[in-house]
């Protein structure tokens, strides 16, 4: 019996580059090599594509920048420097018409003419833009491919805040209060936006680009001297800004609990975690390079708040239409009331063995190799499912 074809997907175009190498890295370490035939496949940060060959090189070679990410495998963690230069260029695929699906160049370079990267599931671990927004999503659609991860609109409004507040306050989920606006209304008149969040939200507040993860691009403001600045970050990431009312304001900071889910139609939350950043939030620099932040699992929660999340977790993996994986992120109030409130859903969250969503299932009981063969059974289980439904008269 021939091996299952796995084409694990990674590097891509958006800041959140390194932190895919490093979730890569771990995935192409723990994968069962008796199970699958495994194909790496990256990505430049130019959006070109380098066939397995030049992947492996990227994951084998030697350390990463000096200022290395401390959340991967130093041992199986590689330099970009293979996907900077390019090599061994192949480009984004045309639709296959096989039942397994193909990865198959638009046009053909050098000896790699009629070349295709034949595949059974893509395992996509792509983070932020271009990788989880349902961009890349819609390219394994046309294809016919089976593919790790939620669809392109659970993947898309798993992206941007904006829409996923109001899927979460229409599926009735406790959320903060914020403000949205668009970076050229901010152009067009600064005061006026401020003016908006100052009557509709006390400081501090959360500033943030809409469509990016990994905390990047996101900031506390205390006061207005520093919400300009704050807004001006996340305006040159995005188009659409968010503004969020700090949970807890001036009493403390809000508890930062988070829950993974799996499955698709019928998805299990695992046990609740909790981070205890050494920053004053849960920051790219505090997730990646800054040593000193706690990761507590389980969670110290009483039985029925435990109950409360995990079930706000399942809640909003369905109402955003998820499918496969997502981490939940949650606040919890440190004054009296308690209150927990839903941030966001994160749709490929970090994927290192020591990251959150991997670490929340191995305290649940799934190992990472067996979380690794449950997400692709997933995969391949919603590609029949997708199968059924008919396209034409």
């Amino acid at each position: 019996m021939s091996k299952l074809r796995v084409g694990v997907l990674f590097g891509g175009r958006s800041g959140e580059h390194e932190v895919s190498l490093l979730s890569a890295a771990s995935v192409l370490k723990a994968i069962d090599p008796k199970k699958y035939q495994v194909i790496p496949i990256g990505i430049t940060r130019e959006g070109r594509w380098v066939t397995a060959t030049d992947a492996e090189r990227l994951l084998a070679g030697e350390s990463l920048h000096p200022r290395q990410l401390r959340a991967g495998d130093p041992d199986v963690t590689a330099p970009a420097a293979v996907l900077a230069r390019g090599e061994a260029i192949i480009v984004p695929p045309v639709p296959s018409k096989n039942r397994t699906g193909s990865l198959v160049p638009f046009e053909t370079h050098g000896n790699q003419a009629h070349q295709a990267l034949n595949v059974d599931v893509i395992f996509p671990v792509l983070h932020g833009t271009f990788g989880e927004d349902g961009t890349i999503q819609g390219l394994f659609e046309l294809a016919g491919i089976a593919y790790v991860g939620s669809g392109v609109l659970g993947s898309a409004t798993g992206m941007d805040k904006d829409v996923m507040k109001r899927l979460f306050a229409s599926a009735k989920l406790p959320i903060t209060k914020h403000v949205t606006f668009l970076r050229g209304e901010w152009e067009a008149g600064s005061k006026k936006i401020i003016s908006r969040v100052e009557a509709a939200l006390k400081y501090p507040v959360f500033v943030k680009p809409a469509n990016l993860g990994s905390s990047v691009g996101i900031s506390k403001a205390h006061d207005r001297r520093e919400l300009t600045p704050a807004i001006e970050m996340a305006a040159s990431f995005d188009r659409k800004i968010v503004v969020e009312q700090g949970v807890g304001g001036k009493r403390g900071k809000a508890r930062e609990l988070e829950v993974a889910v799996l499955g698709n139609d019928n998805p299990e939350a695992s046990v609740v975690g909790e981070v205890v950043p050494i920053k004053e939030f849960y920051d790219y620099e505090a997730k990646y390079l800054s040593e000193g932040s706690d990761l507590i699992i389980p969670a110290k929660l009483t039985r029925q708040q435990t109950r409360q999340v995990q079930q706000m977790a399942i809640a909003a993996f369905k109402a955003c239409d998820c499918s496969g994986l997502a981490r939940v992120d949650f606040l919890l109030d440190p004054g009296k009331t308690g209150r927990i409130y839903l941030n966001e859903i994160n749709t490929l969250p970090g994927f290192t063995a020591i990251s959150m969503y991997p670490k929340l299932w191995e305290a649940s009981g799934v190992k990472y190799a067996e979380l690794i063969d449950r997400l692709i059974q997933l995969a391949l289980e919603r590609r029949v499912e997708k199968d059924r439904t008919q396209y034409s008269r």
